[in-house]
């Protein structure tokens, strides 16, 4: 569980964050979602460490992670996964090879048994079978499976997803979505994703932060976005045409 209590980010005399109160629940997909500009990404970035919040706390599972020190932040990193928005995979490496570079940096196993670690989060995956292509050489939503195995490596007990669904299809980015929602529940993961899909939201949102100018506005879980009277976020989730049918028809159905 990560606690976020009174954060408040500012940039010289821009407040960009302001007295965010949220909680972000293990074993669950926790969503970030708000209009491009609202803060969402500065908030995850305050998260991971990035950025350093102007004030506020950050608690992960109860330990401070704002008043660490440097070399305490790096072990607490070490805990954490990314999955970045461009996949952010080494062009020159396998995609294999890819997996297994957060275990050749900080794991003390030896060879034979980082390789099966990495192909075991491959085969968790569905990508075992492009372990020796290049990143070039594989669609972007492989890319970003790919990514998510390097994420899981290290069996992190909090896992960040910056936008995982930009510029894949619609079919794609529902694979994606069920991936992350699986080994969530399955490593019982902290999962944190920052988001603009509404089909993530109303497939796998089972906590999201709505972010409005720098404000927490709303906090529920997918169902409670159909029938919620929040205005902004309704403007934001039910903006086409097909969410604001399946509104429409909740509400219909409501009545009877």
């Amino acid at each position: 569980m990560i606690e976020v209590k009174n954060l408040t980010k500012s940039f010289e005399d821009k407040t960009v964050l302001f007295n965010i109160n949220t909680v972000f629940e293990t074993g669950k997909t926790n969503l970030i979602i708000g209009q491009s500009g609202s803060g969402k990404t500065v908030l995850m970035k305050n998260l991971i460490g990035l950025f350093e919040p102007t004030q506020g706390e950050i608690l992960y599972d109860g330990r401070d992670f704002i008043s660490m020190n440097k070399k305490e932040k790096a072990m607490m990193r070490r805990e954490m996964g990314m999955v970045f928005q461009g996949a952010a995979l080494f062009d020159s490496l396998t995609v294999l090879e890819n997996v297994m570079f957060p275990l050749d940096m900080f794991s003390n196993e030896n060879y034979r048994d980082r390789v099966k670690k990495a192909q075991d989060c491959l085969a968790r995956v569905n990508l075992l079978e492009a372990q020796d292509k290049y990143p070039s050489e594989i669609s972007g939503g492989m890319q970003k499976r790919a990514a998510i195995a390097r994420a899981i490596v290290q069996n992190p007990k909090y896992l960040f997803c910056d936008e995982p669904n930009s510029g894949l299809d619609p079919k794609t980015s529902l694979v994606i979505d069920e991936l992350l929602s699986g080994i969530t529940h399955e490593f019982g993961i902290t999962t944190i994703i920052n988001t603009h899909d509404m089909n993530s939201v109303m497939g796998i949102g089972e906590n999201i932060c709505f972010i409005y100018k720098g404000h927490k506005e709303w906090q529920g879980n997918k169902d409670q976005v159909i029938n919620s009277n929040n205005s902004k976020l309704n403007d934001l989730v039910f903006a086409s045409d097909l969410f604001r049918k399946v509104k429409e028809i909740e509400l219909e159905q409501d009545k009877k």
